[in-house]
């Protein structure tokens, strides 16, 4: 589902932000990377999601070849990828349905299909009452799961969660991650960037820890590794 072949990418200051990186995750994994600010984990996000290229190496995506792909496909690569954010990125003018029809419309959905999917989607995050709400009428948690619904409505094979429970007390952490896990068991690939050291100890799936821009630990069923 993901391939990385000794992947490296610097910046303009010459600093590799990756330094060849070699990774295969299979479809249907629930995978953590997990690492301190500046290892990294930033920069894998924005590679997988074509927002950078990388200096050397292959990157595969769902079958796609990354380094071969041409910009007019790009909108097409990413419908097949689901991301959520620490931020949530929400349409702050559009209520809880229309912020998730959003996706459904960018593809073009037909309405029909539409009116059943976007409903059905908000049911499995909890949130089929408040689908007039606009997003600042909802709590933390509840807008998480508008984004997860909005990333999920179109059924992408891949989720990407870039710190998902950032903004999020413990309880409401705890929720979304569930839903994270009843996902990856319909069969989605589920990869997790997060600094949540009690969640990630606790739900013993697989861990890619890294560092200065190497995988310093890779765990079938890992923890939470503390490097000097």
């Amino acid at each position: 589902m993901i391939i990385l072949e000794d992947v490296s990418k610097s910046y303009s200051t010459g600093a590799p932000a990756l330094n060849g990186i070699s990774l295969h995750i299979e479809p249907g994994e629930f995978v953590f990377i997990v690492g301190d600010s500046g290892s990294g984990k930033s920069t894998l996000i924005k590679l997988l999601l074509r927002e950078l290229t990388p200096t050397s190496g292959k990157i595969f995506v769902n079958k796609y070849d990354l380094s071969k792909l041409k910009r007019r496909k790009i909108p097409k690569f990413r419908r097949n990828i689901g991301v959520v954010f620490q931020d949530f990125r929400l349409l702050k003018d559009r209520n809880v349905y229309e912020n998730v029809a959003f996706a459904q419309r960018v593809i073009e959905v037909p309405p029909r299909e539409m009116r059943k999917n976007v409903p059905s989607m908000l049911s499995m995050v909890g949130l089929a009452e408040k689908y007039k709400a606009r997003p600042r009428e909802l709590s933390g948690g509840e807008q998480q799961r508008v984004a997860l619904a909005r990333a999920l409505v179109n059924k992408p094979p891949i989720l990407l969660a870039d710190e998902p429970t950032g903004n999020l007390d413990p309880k409401n952490s705890w929720e979304i991650m569930k839903l994270l896990e009843e996902i990856n068991k319909s069969g989605t690939t589920v990869l997790v960037v997060t600094h949540n050291r009690e969640i990630v100890n606790a739900m013993r799936k697989r861990v890619i820890t890294m560092k200065k821009g190497i995988i310093v630990s890779d765990e079938k069923k890992g923890g939470y590794i503390d490097e000097d």
